[in-house]
């Protein structure tokens, strides 16, 4: 078995159907909270969860403290946030691959739900991300607004995914969060482009999705006209035409996203 940790901040629109995702297949759910102002809480404490709250520095920062202060019962873990949701094709999957104790994680692609549909083509399908690991071997550190895992160990690929409802809380609610991830993907930008590197082996030949997806990443960011490449890369070298109106509107807002990360490093610069 493995204990499961759900990340919160003001999510009251997503929490019940979180833990609801989780109750019937875990015994041992904890709840970190980021010290929600709504009634995140409330709800969380009509199911039988463990609830503890750190203050928020970053993602990395806070999944850190996480994996070394909040005990488990036990080594494995799965971290979810709000707004995903485990299914129990995944649950099972995740119990087989923890028998096996040569790797320290796994890796697990997400299905974007956007406009009541999965957004099959405008995401990089699969996009992986490490949400089932091993607490003593893994860490991480922060990358832009988001984190990096750093792991004591190789790690796998799981086949089963896990949906993501994204823009569940509203428009209003993505602009805002963007509005704050640009500042932090402003400031990765700048250190990115004055000390990174293009790895082109990585982004020809990685060995998995991440490796080159990061690679990529890494060259967009030198690219001219960065809002204008992503979203004719989304909507139609991926195919993101084919999700129809959800998906122009998704490559629409990521481009968006892009130009606000540009004012973000052209105001960092100017001050």
């Amino acid at each position: 078995m493995f204990s499961i940790y759900i990340l919160t901040y003001n999510e009251e629109i997503d929490i019940a159907d979180c833990i609801e995702s989780v109750q019937q297949l875990c015994d041992d759910i904890i709840v970190v909270d980021s010290y929600s102002s709504d009634r995140t809480l409330e709800i969380a404490r009509r199911y039988p969860v463990q609830i503890v709250q750190h203050a928020f520095e970053s993602h990395g920062l806070q999944r850190t403290w996480m994996l070394k202060e909040v005990a488990t019962k036990h080594d494995w873990v799965y971290i979810l946030e709000a707004d995903e949701r485990m299914t129990p094709e995944l649950f099972n999957e995740c119990l087989e691959a923890i028998q096996n104790s040569e790797q320290v994680g796994y890796y697990v692609a997400e299905r974007v739900i956007f406009m009541n549909q999965w957004i099959r083509y405008s995401t990089q399908y699969p996009r992986y991300q490490l949400r089932l690991l091993h607490k003593e071997k893994v860490y991480f550190d922060d990358y832009g607004h988001a984190e990096r895992e750093i792991c004591q160990g190789s790690t796998g690929f799981l086949k089963e995914t896990y949906p993501h409802y994204t823009c569940g809380k509203g428009f209003s609610r993505w602009f805002d969060k963007h509005n704050r991830y640009s500042s932090d993907e402003a400031l990765e930008t700048i250190h990115q482009l004055e000390t990174g590197t293009i790895n082109w082996q990585q982004l020809f030949f990685g060995s998995s999705e991440v490796e080159r997806r990061r690679a990529l990443k890494n060259l967009s960011l030198r690219l001219p006209g960065r809002p204008l490449v992503r979203f004719f890369y989304m909507y139609f070298w991926l195919g993101g035409i084919l999700d129809g109106n959800a998906g122009f509107t998704w490559c629409v807002l990521q481009a968006f996203y892009e130009y606000m990360i540009l004012l973000k490093v052209w105001e960092i610069r100017q001050n």
